[in-house]
């Protein structure tokens, strides 16, 4: 048993608790933050890519669409080489109401999101593939952000300032000492060994899981609602802007470009949970038929790869309990001492990953409130490692990075421009980690082949690494084409059935994946 110590510590390693570990820290206290799996392993990983210009909730959402406005210029600075400031557009499609831009304009007017109409000409002529038979657009300052980058920068600002960050460290229990928070109790995932860590405050920002954590503290009912939505990517970017449909939101209204492939989405139903999202064969349908609206001849570009993420929505009495789509996007706080009468735990739920930033400060504000403490937030002022040269990232930016050590370093990944000299060093950085880890950093497998090539090369410099025997090499890649798999069995039709096909000659007839020496226990999923 380990034992450790805090003075906060922050369950949850998404957008909400990397941006919650960074702003403890920065106040001066000390912090640990805990997951049961990897950074942005969870809600944040699983979304579309969209750093939102606050538009698609002018009506349905009005202080949210001015959060958003907001946070997304302070992202796009303190966060810069996570952001691509690809700008977007709301237009109304030849089966929606063009006179609906009216009551769209007025919303952004009175939310303060900047935004300007447009003629079809000039849309037509910036992203030649959208559907020409469209009546009306507006402008606006949507962005791509890739979640991942945006976590991992944020918690890597946390450890400049002594914050813990332990992945793989699955909450247990919550120990109270009397009316207060006094411990919290992990199992390391990785070693089976538990964990305890000494606190005087806990900040639960573990998103549709979080009534799960408040209950372990003994605070019962706390209703986050999972919205779970699919997403599909598509090979290419079919449009270099955000492209959103004027209309009320609705389902596959978005279609996002998102480093080398393009992103539509997305669906809302209530999930029972957040765990077991289910990648629906019609919704699928639904996906590639709102593309079409969007971009004819969407289905005739290739599906690589079909996911499902689960928004943390608080249950809101306005709206039927099942009824995810129209229930607030806004943030929610839940004080523990006042509702359950236990002091140092706050919940936190709701909001967007473009809000992430303020809704770390509003429940670090909170935090300080309850201990009677004024310390100022600075996250909004200072940047995160790597935006230091305030330069947002652009689609050919690894292109560039590649002219530099084209002739030095190996390529083992061509969809995204991975090198061997990046899986090496992220290699020696997490040990412990599998290749799924590491695509969260890298892409790895993230693009048209989705791991295709990249993947056996990748497993043959990770079995040059000291850490990694021939037994764990076979396993971390066949855990690697699991998790592929899941995304591509759902939209397996036309070219991408050619592309699996292929693969699987690959593994299968080539190198007999199937038996390999193995380890002699499954990785981590």
């Amino acid at each position: 048993m380990k034992t450790l110590s805090a003075d906060v510590v922050v369950v949850g390693g998404g957008s909400t608790g990397a941006g919650v570990v960074r702003d403890v820290a920065m106040r001066g206290y000390s912090a640990i933050l805990v997951d049961r799996a990897d950074l942005g392993q969870g809600t944040t990983g699983r979304y579309h890519g969209l750093l939102h210009s606050g538009g698609r909730y002018v009506v349905s959402d009005p202080h949210s669409a001015t959060e958003c406005a907001e946070e997304n210029a302070i992202i796009a600075r303190i966060q810069a080489h996570a952001v691509e400031r690809t700008g977007g557009y709301f237009v109304a499609t030849h089966v929606d109401d063009p006179a609906w831009g009216d009551e769209w304009a007025k919303g952004a007017t009175d939310t303060k999101v900047p935004f300007e109409e447009v003629s079809v000409t000039e849309v037509l002529k910036a992203e030649p593939r959208v559907n020409p038979k469209i009546s009306r657009a507006f402008k606006v300052e949507d962005g791509s952000v890739d979640g991942w980058q945006m976590v991992w920068s944020a918690a890597n600002s946390a450890k400049l300032y002594g914050a813990q960050i332990l992945t793989y460290h699955r909450v247990t229990k919550i120990e109270r000492d009397g009316d207060r928070v006094a411990q919290v109790i992990c199992t390391d995932e990785k070693t089976g060994e538990e964990v305890r860590i000494n606190t005087n405050f806990v900040l639960n920002c573990a998103a549709a899981w979080g009534g799960q954590i408040a209950h372990m503290a003994g605070c019962p009912d706390v209703q986050v609602v999972p919205g779970a939505g699919i997403m599909i990517a598509m090979n290419h970017r079919l449009t270099n802007s955000v492209v959103n449909r004027l209309t009320y939101p609705a389902d596959g209204d978005i279609l996002v470009p998102v480093h080398t492939v393009c992103i539509i989405g997305t669906t809302d139903q209530k999930a029972d949970d957040p765990d077991r999202l289910e990648i629906a064969w019609d919704e699928v349908q639904q996906m590639m038929d709102c593309g079409e609206l969007l971009v004819p001849g969407f289905r005739k570009a290739r599906a690589i790869h079909a996911w499902a993420g689960a928004r943390p929505l608080v249950k809101d009495s306005r709206v039927g309990s099942g009824d995810t789509r129209h229930m607030s996007r806004g943030m929610s706080i839940i004080d523990h001492s006042e509702r359950d009468g236990l002091k140092g735990l706050l919940t936190i739920a709701g909001g967007k990953l473009t809000t992430y930033r303020l809704m770390a400060e509003n429940v670090v504000n909170a935090m300080c409130e309850q201990l009677g403490e004024s310390r100022p937030c600075r996250t909004a002022d200072e940047q995160v490692p790597g935006s230091e040269d305030k330069k947002n990232y652009v689609i050919t930016h690894r292109l560039e990075e590649r002219e530099h050590d084209r002739f030095d370093d190996q390529i083992l990944c061509e969809c995204e421009l991975m090198s061997k000299g990046m899986f090496t060093r992220a290699l020696v950085d997490q040990p412990k980690g599998n290749f799924d880890d590491l695509r969260r950093q890298l892409r790895l497998g993230m693009g048209p082949c989705q791991g295709g090539f990249c993947s056996m090369r990748a497993t043959g410099v990770a079995l040059q690494s000291e850490h990694i025997d021939v037994e764990r090499a076979t396993g971390l890649m066949r855990l690697f084409l699991k998790n592929r798999w899941i995304g591509i069995w759902p939209i397996l039709y036309g070219d991408q059935v050619r592309q699996t096909a292929l693969d699987n000659w690959i593994f299968q007839g080539t190198l007999d994946v199937e038996h390999l020496p193995g380890p002699t226990h499954e990785e981590v999923v």
